[in-house]
């Protein structure tokens, strides 16, 4: 409490005065960074960003070198060995930290994309390049943080390995789910971006993050899965190594029905979707499978391979939309089943067969 009073007026004044200048500053390079790089977004949005970190961290740094005199700036606060951990070093570290993750976030959003682009990565692999880049930036940071304060690292190993052992127990599935997340994205069974089929639920897989991978559901549904779920179940993966999937259309038609003419309406149906979706693929030719023979009627697969396995569910439905049609057009008949009474009389009267009612 002593130390706050120690501030003066000039003191007081002198912050004022930063805060004032910093954001005059802020407001005049925002505006000069707007108008040199209108034509280029990433790059403007790339100085602002550096310009919004040095605006909101300015204090800090006009904190330590104002009050760098000052007693309560280098109080201590918790011993660590040799090193007393100061609001000075604590300071130091964070500006260290939250200036990496700024730049780790400038270069995933705005300057990485432009190679990725360039050289057409799909989306798995530009996050598996995001995820590394930024971990590999934090590392970086958190030993330069630690090495600045003159904390040594192997001070910290008999307090990490104590530290281990007692919770180690209790932190077991977080570890396992970090460890399972790296090898999801080195190894990539899954990655972001393809759709997959778990529980019979299907959905996109949307981040693999730390400890759980997001999958978003056809519903727009999230569901939240343990990293370690994709190492040790079954997962079916319908975007691994091909992106393109089978459609199957089942269809009954009547009895009595040309299948010829039945097969070469399916076929023409496949080849009209070819031309108005570039999504539904020509090769592997469509195929006609007579499955054989129903209850009630003639069944028939229509298989139609398509290339993009996240419009499964509109290219399905176009497509018996126009099975529909063709059908209609061809008058071949879609039944459907079909129940019999039958009515008997035994001398005492009509009998209801289902009911044994009089």
């Amino acid at each position: 409490m002593d130390s706050w009073r120690s501030w003066s007026w000039e003191d007081i004044l002198a912050v004022i005065l930063f805060l004032t200048a910093v954001i005059l500053l802020r407001w005049i390079l925002t505006g000069l960074v707007k108008r040199l790089f209108s034509s280029r977004p990433r790059a403007e949005k790339a100085f602002l960003s550096l310009i919004n970190w040095f605006s909101y961290n300015g204090i800090l740094v006009f904190i330590i070198f104002y009050f760098a005199d000052s007693k309560w700036l280098f109080y201590e606060l918790i011993p660590i060995e040799s090193v007393d951990v100061t609001l000075f070093l604590i300071i130091v570290a964070l500006l260290i930290l939250t200036f990496a993750f700024r730049i780790s976030r400038i270069l995933n959003r705005y300057i990485f994309p432009f190679f990725y682009d360039r050289h057409q990565l799909d989306k798995g692999t530009r996050f598996t390049m995001e995820r590394v880049i930024h971990y590999v930036i934090m590392v970086i940071a958190f030993y330069i943080s630690l090495t600045t304060v003159g904390i040594d690292l192997s001070a910290l190993a008999v307090f990490a390995g104590v530290l281990g052992v007692g919770i180690g127990f209790g932190m077991q599935n977080i570890a396992s789910n970090f460890i399972s997340g790296l090898i999801l994205l080195f190894e990539r069974p899954i990655k972001v971006g393809d759709r997959v089929l778990i529980d019979d639920v299907v959905g996109d897989v949307q981040r693999i993050s730390m400890r759980a991978t997001i999958v978003r559901t056809l519903e727009n549904e999230h569901i939240i899965i343990p990293n370690s779920y994709f190492l040790e179940e079954k997962v079916v993966n319908r975007s691994f190594s091909d992106p393109r999937l089978r459609l199957t259309i089942p269809v009954g038609v009547a009895y009595g029905s040309d299948v010829e003419n039945v097969k070469n309406a399916l076929l023409q149906v496949a080849a009209d979707a070819h031309e108005a979706n570039a999504y539904v693929l020509n090769d592997p030719k469509p195929f006609v499978n007579f499955k054989g023979f129903g209850d009630s009627s003639l069944d028939f697969e229509l298989f139609v391979w398509i290339s993009k396995p996240e419009d499964l569910i509109p290219i399905k439905s176009d497509l018996n939309f126009s099975i529909y049609a063709a059908f209609s057009r061809e008058n071949i008949e879609i039944p459907f089943p079909q129940r019999d009474l039958h009515i008997k009389s035994n001398g005492a009267g009509l009998f209801n067969e289902k009911e044994g009612q009089p």
